[in-house]
């Protein structure tokens, strides 16, 4: 049984420098159509489930208007719901209203989370973003009299020619805000932004790991805990949604370049909205052997600061994970360690999860 479900909404009122989503220009007749067209490919593969949760990302949901945000809503009421679902919307602050916010409760979103990234002018623009700082309070202490009580709000960093001092003035104003949640993001430079056709490179690697540890402390000082690589939150308040994907679980994926993982398959919609228009959802999927749910499964899991459950492992897979991994050396190096029958990465270790992990896998007996 599917338990989780992921929403896309492309629709943007702006494109950020560093994008790479399935993402396209607001209009409104396109949009129309575009939710049509979801409305079909969801009643062409929901099977009925219970969720636990629903995610609606983008793009700018809340870039949709009122009306178009109530035909989603009303769409989405055809899903079953579990009594405490997690129910989650993204959104920009220059394009949530008091009335969408009202709206939200309505239909039974319970958690909401924005893409604040900086509050740093030579960091927005460099973004092309119009984040106001006055708004972004105006929201969220609206949104917290309404009773949203579980709020996320993204953090970027890493910048070209950014100090430690800017990233410790964006982490003190999102602490000042005193969110639920806090999700983290080192700027990369995708293909196919207008960043990378501008020949922007990443900074070195050193000082994006001190940006990191910066962060890491300063966010665990004020109380959040921190439970997966890039996220933190206030006790039990972890995005459960986002655990799906961390846990190896599978999960619909509705919408224009949204991802699926069901029956053993992933699965990954088309990018073309005139397809995607004309009921062509699917553009590729690959069918998961053993193997590699596996290789997925260690790669996932040990993002999580609880790592691979071994009971769990061997329930799900019926063997034990010692009889398939030698990782003996990599427990001694430190960069593992097992406890509570759990194997996973020292948080200190974060930062080199890849390489950690890269390492692991090449440590398959017989592989």
């Amino acid at each position: 049984m599917t338990k989780y479900c992921y929403i896309h909404v492309p629709f943007c009122e702006s494109i950020c420098s560093y994008c790479d989503f399935c993402k396209l220009f607001y209009n409104e007749s396109l949009v129309d159509k575009y939710l049509i067209a979801l409305e079909k490919e969801i009643e062409s593969i929901y099977q009925n489930d219970y969720l636990d949760t629903i995610y609606i990302g983008g793009g700018t949901p809340s870039a949709l208007n009122l009306k178009q945000l109530e035909r989603l809503f009303k769409i989405l009421d055809r899903l079953k719901k579990n009594k405490d679902i997690e129910y989650t919307i993204e959104g920009n602050f220059e394009s949530t209203t008091l009335d969408k916010l009202k709206l939200y409760k309505k239909y039974g979103i319970n958690r909401l989370s924005f893409g604040i990234e900086s509050i740093s002018p030579k960091n927005l623009k460099f973004l092309d973003r119009k984040t106001n700082m006055k708004e972004v309070e105006t929201i969220i202490n609206t949104a917290k009299k309404l009773g949203f009580n579980n709020i996320n709000l993204d953090l970027m960093y890493a910048f070209p020619n950014e100090t430690k001092k800017e990233l410790e003035k964006d982490i003190d104003y999102l602490l000042s805000l005193n969110v639920e949640h806090i999700s983290t993001y080192s700027l990369i430079i995708e293909e196919h932004t207008k960043l990378y056709l501008q020949k922007i490179k990443n900074i070195e690697q050193d000082l994006d790991a001190e940006m990191y540890e910066i962060i890491c402390k300063k966010l665990k000082q004020n109380n959040y805990y921190h439970y997966e690589i890039s996220n933190f939150c206030k006790e039990n308040y972890y995005s459960r949604h986002n655990n799906c994907y961390w846990n190896n679980e599978e999960y619909y994926g509705f919408g224009l370049g949204a991802s699926s993982y069901l029956n053993n398959q992933r699965i990954t919609n088309t990018r073309s909205i005139n397809k995607y228009l004309t009921g062509i959802y699917k553009y590729y999927s690959e069918n998961i052997d053993m193997k590699l749910k596996i290789e997925y499964e260690i790669i996932l899991n040990l993002r999580k600061k609880t790592g691979i459950s071994l009971s769990m492992f061997q329930k799900k897979y019926h063997k034990k994970f010692s009889e398939l991994y030698n990782y003996k050396r990599l427990l001694s190096e430190g960069l593992l360690q097992e406890a509570e029958n759990s194997l996973f990465i020292p948080e200190d270790k974060w930062y080199i999860s890849n390489e950690i992990i890269t390492r692991l896998l090449g440590c398959e007996i017989n592989g």
